[in-house]
C-alpha cells in the first residue's frame, strides 16, 4: 500500500507522485506519515519534509506550511526558504 503526496509551494507543483511514507517538521516536533495513518491536519516549521518512493529518499528544505492528510493521501503546502 502507498500514499499520494502532493506537495505545493505558492511557485508550483514541488512533487505529486506516489510514495511509501512522508516526514515532515511539526511545529511540535518531527513525524512521520505511513499507509492508513490517521487523518490530520498540522503545521509545519522550518525544516525538511523527506520522503520515500520507488526510487530512494527525497527531500525539500521548507520555511513553514501546513499538511493535511485524509484516505491515503497526504496534501503538503510549504513555504520554501
Amino acid at each position: 500500500m502507498s500514499l499520494k503526496l502532493i506537495i505545493v509551494s505558492p511557485e508550483r507543483v514541488e512533487f505529486n507522485g506516489e510514495v511509501e511514507s512522508v516526514t515532515v517538521p511539526g511545529i511540535m516536533g518531527e513525524f512521520q506519515v505511513l499507509p492508513n495513518h490517521a487523518p490530520l491536519i498540522s503545521s509545519l516549521e522550518n525544516g525538511r519534509v523527506v520522503y520515500k518512493d520507488a526510487l530512494g529518499m527525497h527531500g525539500l528544505s521548507i520555511a513553514g506550511g501546513f499538511i493535511e492528510v485524509q484516505k491515503n493521501t497526504v496534501s503538503v503546502c510549504v513555504e520554501l526558504p
